[in-house]
């Protein structure tokens, strides 16, 4: 009763003929996946009451490196159109007119922690967003992705570029959505935020849409690497404004995604990309130091050994590496989040509870359990259900003993 209650005063924050509520139904899983429709009902239940002892804040207590019982979990876009309900609002809204009014941003956010009973809720967002306060203006296209209308090719467009004075002003909607989610999810989940780091952003931007090969990055890294440099600097001294104001307006975990990482190799990494998030991360932290920061370097897994030092509280792992090997390469100190492959999604039930016993056995305490990217559109909404199920029953206790007893939890025989 309370979640229709909430439901229909959010459905009533919109005019009538603009939005339509989606469904507040409980997940039903198909027939391919065996979890009992009560157990999906009583988690349902229990992610919408306050938690107490050890689940309350578990991710952000996680986050900090604190002492838990089990890996919380959240997933990378997880608000997104693998999701029956997410559709009905993209098929009929461009992503912008989404992301930027706050009725249905937080109706995005909060579906999949409605459905499945998520340990955290990520703010529905784009690492773009804040680009028009620098005075790059941009739009993502259906079908197309983002388009930078403008893109930055010079020394004199770099000049020309507009600090963000007011995030308040250059993103009106921000302070409300992640106030009205952090109203919701209070003493239920913890609430992210998140930014792009500055060489992602610098190289949407002078690409002006996604380029399999990075060309114009590329071509002004080796031959006007000053330009990038100072693109680079703009971006990190007014990033790091927006993602403080995100955590002013009530973010309590912050994600900091290396998107394009994977253009990148070990050596331009640690030229264009390492030393601006750190400096992203240090100028957070002085204003925030309780906040978790998040580190994640999409397709960056080849060259962990370079972010082990990252100034980040947490390094999150792409999916081509094993967590084992990922630990190993980062070292007993450094916490972790990741790494299943979104891929298992689409497999049986039982390949995706074994990932996720495999990935929470090795990676240990000091982890948040997440994909090794983000989910894709072809998800059964099913299979997400038993992902996150499998990650709130598996407990580190349960991985202990002999590496036979181990071998019988990863298999699940």
């Amino acid at each position: 009763a309370e979640m229709l209650r909430s439901l229909c005063l959010l459905a009533a924050c919109a005019s009538a003929s603009a939005f339509s509520p989606t469904s507040a139904g409980f997940f039903k899983p198909s027939a391919r996946f065996s979890l009992p429709k009560e157990s999906v009902r009583r988690g349902n239940v229990q992610s919408l009451q306050m938690h107490h002892g050890e689940e309350h804040d578990i991710l952000l207590r996680a986050a900090r490196g604190e002492e838990t019982s089990r890996s919380p979990v959240w997933l990378m876009r997880q608000a997104g159109r693998y999701m029956k309900d997410f559709r009905a609002y993209s098929d009929k809204y461009p992503f912008r007119k989404r992301s930027e009014t706050p009725e249905i941003a937080i109706e995005l956010s909060l579906q999949p922690f409605r459905s499945f009973g998520t340990d955290g809720v990520i703010m529905f967002s784009d690492i773009l967003t804040p680009l028009p306060g620098m005075g790059i203006d941009f739009d993502v296209i259906k079908g197309k992705g983002p388009v930078i209308f403008d893109p930055i090719r010079s020394m004199d467009q770099v000049q020309k570029l507009t600090p963000i004075e007011d995030p308040d002003s250059s993103t009106p909607f921000i302070r409300e959505i992640l106030g009205s989610l952090r109203k919701e999810t209070e003493g239920k989940a913890t609430l992210l935020g998140f930014i792009g780091s500055p060489f992602t952003l610098a190289a949407y931007a002078v690409e002006g849409k996604a380029n399999k090969n990075c060309l114009e990055t590329k071509k002004m890294m080796n031959n006007e690497p000053e330009i990038m440099h100072a693109f680079l600097e703009h971006v990190t001294n007014n990033i790091a404004d927006y993602a403080c104001h995100q955590i002013e307006c009530g973010a309590q975990v912050l994600q900091i995604f290396e998107s394009w990482a994977h253009h990148l190799g070990p050596d331009d990494f640690s030229l264009f990309a390492k030393p601006y998030a750190d400096q992203v991360i240090e100028r957070i932290r002085a204003r925030h130091p309780d906040t978790p920061l998040i580190y994640f370097a999409n397709g960056g897994s080849s060259y962990l050994e370079r972010q082990k030092d990252m100034k980040a509280d947490m390094i999150c792992v792409d999916w081509k590496v094993d967590m084992a090997v990922a630990r190993q390469r980062l070292g007993p100190g450094v916490r972790v989040s990741g790494n299943v492959d979104p891929l298992v999604l689409l497999g049986p039930e039982s390949k995706i509870r074994a990932a996720v016993r495999d990935c929470v056995t090795k990676a240990g305490p000091g982890h948040v359990l997440n994909l090794g990217h983000g989910v894709i559109q072809e998800t059964p909404e099913d299979a997400v259900a038993a992902f996150v199920d499998e990650a709130k029953k598996f407990h580190y206790s349960d991985a202990t003993g002999s590496e036979e007893e181990k071998e019988k939890v990863l298999t699940g025989v």
